[in-house]
């Protein structure tokens, strides 16, 4: 029982997060997406592919169903995040000692994490 309570905790925080950044790409659109995938010499078409990441991913989280779908996707998102937009902070630590991509990391971590033990029994679709 708190086996799945903390994977629904866990699904519902990475979820509603990464849910946000997605909601602000509806919004504001995806063109500094696309701009940063012309400049890496990739077609900017697949700037919208980040609809997926950060939309339908974290809905599949936050209801338990395909979570471990949703999960990899998001991981796989939060790769192509880190290596297109933060190549160069990879190795670098903050003023504070942290480690320059700590949110980008525990988003890419959990999703992994996610993806492997599934959604727990409080999900439309229990694994």
């Amino acid at each position: 029982m708190t086996d799945s309570l903390g994977k629904l905790i866990l699904r519902i925080t990475l979820g509603v997060l990464i849910l946000l950044h997605g909601i602000n790409k509806v919004i504001t659109g995806v063109d500094p997406i696309a701009g940063a995938l012309g400049e890496a010499g990739l077609p900017s078409a697949l700037a919208y592919l980040v609809y997926i990441g950060e939309v339908l991913a974290p809905l599949l989280l936050i209801l338990g169903l395909w979570a471990r779908i949703g999960a990899t996707l998001i991981a796989i998102n939060m790769v192509v995040a880190i290596l297109l937009v933060h190549p160069g902070e990879l190795g670098q630590l903050t003023q504070n000692g942290g480690w320059a991509l700590e949110l980008q990391g525990m988003f890419l971590f959990a999703a992994i994490a996610l993806a492997l033990t599934g959604p727990g029994r409080f999900a439309v679709a229990y694994d």
